[in-house]
């Protein structure tokens, strides 16, 4: 991974199914792009502000060449938008990472769940696991099949049970016969909009600890009635003590104090602005820090969390 950002070349930018635009980037002087996994993620500014957090959905083992896919989301904050309106080949784009908060996992079997552009992390997914071996189950659905990309490519990979529910011929994905039976050391992987994951979450609560593995791309609605109150926060290096309010969020104050963390999403999804904890016990509200890294609580997402305490203490 890299926190410096680099200008990358559009090397193509074309619809690869309704309202999705795969996007292909190089290097402008043909070096070799740093190694990614499956599940991992750049960021991409597309200027005017926009900062937008995209999954890699090409082949991990072509260090040429990225590729992205992109939504245009009509009704969004104006991202894709510009991506759909702006990118095309010759364009050039700052980029940074690649970031992974929803690797791969070993497991003997896999189930993978996707929901419209929730495909483009799992199709790398469904190519490693296909190659080593490993059984997979894939359900795709969407709002139509002209909408949902990368079919065409999901069907050529070998092995596997594939099930593609385009929602206005089959309606929407059975969630409930799908995961109805828990199988031992089998992981789930989960992406799309948040009806699905919230969906997949109730019919795989009676599963075995861990095994599922969500991804999201808007935040998840948090129960702010626990722990929403004011506290301080010290910021140890810079030797200053604040107050959160209870309606401020503790990047916001932060950041209003003159000390400057860098953030994208501000919503709990990136991963960006992830700040070292030196005492006190964050609350965490975000969708990037796994149950293991949330109880050893030494790290925080200042952009929606907060603390359970009077006082929480951070590198800063």
């Amino acid at each position: 991974m890299t926190d410096t950002w680099t200008t990358l070349e559009v090397e193509s930018a074309q619809l690869c199914a309704t309202d999705v635009m795969a996007i292909t980037l190089v290097d402008p002087g043909g070096e070799p792009l740093p190694g990614w996994a499956p599940g991992a993620h750049i960021d991409v500014d597309l200027g005017a502000g926009f900062v937008r957090q995209y999954s890699l959905c090409g082949d991990p083992g072509d260090t040429g060449r990225w590729r992205i896919a992109v939504l245009r989301e009509r009704a969004g904050r104006g991202g894709s938008e510009r991506v759909h309106s702006l990118v095309r080949a010759g364009v050039k784009l700052p980029v940074r990472g690649p970031r992974n908060h929803f690797p791969l996992v070993d497991a003997d079997r896999y189930l993978f769940i996707a929901g419209g552009i929730g495909i483009t992390p799992i199709l790398p997914m469904v190519r490693r696991v296909a190659a080593q071996g490993r059984p997979w189950t894939l359900r795709y659905g969407g709002r139509c099949r002209g909408a949902m990309a990368f079919v065409d490519e999901l069907r050529a990979v070998p092995g596997g049970d594939l099930d593609v529910v385009p929602e206005d011929e089959r309606g929407l994905l059975d969630l409930r016969a799908v995961l109805g039976s828990p199988t031992e050391r089998t992981a789930i992987f989960c992406c799309g909009p948040e009806r699905l994951i919230a969906a997949v979450e109730r019919e795989a609560a009676h599963w075995p600890a861990g095994s599922l593995h969500r991804e999201r791309f808007s935040a998840a609605l948090v129960d702010t009635g626990s722990g929403g109150g004011a506290f301080d926060v010290v910021l140890q290096r810079s030797g200053l003590r604040l107050t959160v309010p209870e309606y401020d969020s503790l990047l916001e104050v932060i950041e209003s104090a003159g000390i400057d963390v860098e953030s994208s999403c501000r919503a709990g999804i990136c991963g960006t602005c992830l700040v070292r904890v030196c005492a006190g016990e964050p609350d965490h509200r975000d969708d990037v820090l796994s149950d293991d890294e949330r109880a050893r609580g030494d790290v925080v997402l200042p952009c929606v969390s907060r603390a359970r305490g009077q006082v929480l203490v951070l590198d800063l």
